[in-house]
């Protein structure tokens, strides 16, 4: 390793100072994270989490699955099927794999703790944290959530055409109208990135498996398959 590359590790220790905003050890490699419970997961997450893995340049999104997702209720589907579920559906796009530390470690699954492990893991690369509006407005009530800058950047994927909301005073240092300066450094910055919003949710595909109606199209077919061959969410599974 050369003595840059060591500083650039020391600049980018976990426990240390926050990690510089100057250009990155791997410019080449900017890394997404898209995390939830995915219960199912459908191309409500996927879709958009794609245009805006174009948009910002990421070369690689890891799709993270909760083991326990500490603001919502307990999953239907099991850890290991909701896992399942989402390594079938990645395949469908490039650049797209699935993560599945959350699961590994069990107990609530907090995104600080994911981010601070990646960030162990993968050094100073740039980590893009994507989230939906509605999950940014919480934002302040997730555990430990003042030190997820300090690990990453946000990424906010909104309707286009959507008004932006008002910033909160935290985030108003941290924003930038251009994007590109999220593939420059490693954490740090609050960005909005326009993505074409799916009408399908979790909740709508369990509602229509509970009443016997199709689910096609709302999620990859592989894991429509899925759903169907074990019987998730209220059908029971071929032959029983």
């Amino acid at each position: 390793m050369s003595g840059w590359d060591r500083g650039a590790r020391r600049r980018c220790r976990v426990g240390g100072r926050p990690l510089s905003t100057a250009a990155t050890a791997y410019p080449e490699r900017v890394v997404g994270v898209l995390g939830g419970t995915f219960d199912p997961i459908h191309y409500g997450h996927l879709r958009p989490a794609a245009e805006a893995a174009a948009l910002l340049g990421l070369t690689e999104v890891r799709v993270v699955p909760a083991a326990a997702a500490p603001l919502r209720g307990a999953a239907l589907a099991t850890a290991a099927q909701r896992l399942r579920m989402a390594e079938l559906a990645v395949a469908e796009f490039s650049g797209f794999r699935v993560d599945d530390r959350e699961i590994r470690r069990g107990g609530p699954s907090y995104t600080v703790d994911t981010l601070e492990s990646l960030r162990a893991e993968l050094g100073p690369v740039p980590l893009v944290l994507l989230m939906g509006m509605d999950q940014f407005l919480k934002l302040e009530q997730w555990h430990r959530w003042r030190e997820l800058l300090r690990l990453a950047h946000v990424a906010v994927l909104t309707r286009p055409g959507y008004p932006q909301p008002s910033l909160p005073a935290w985030a108003g240092a941290n924003y930038r109208a251009d994007t590109a300066p999220l593939r420059q450094a490693a954490a740090g910055l609050l960005g909005f990135v326009p993505a074409s919003m799916q009408d399908v949710s979790a909740t709508e595909i369990r509602r229509r498996r509970a009443a016997g109606q199709s689910i096609a199209g709302l999620t990859p077919p592989a894991v429509q398959a899925y759903i169907e061959e074990h019987g998730l969410y209220g059908r029971s599974p071929r032959g029983s």
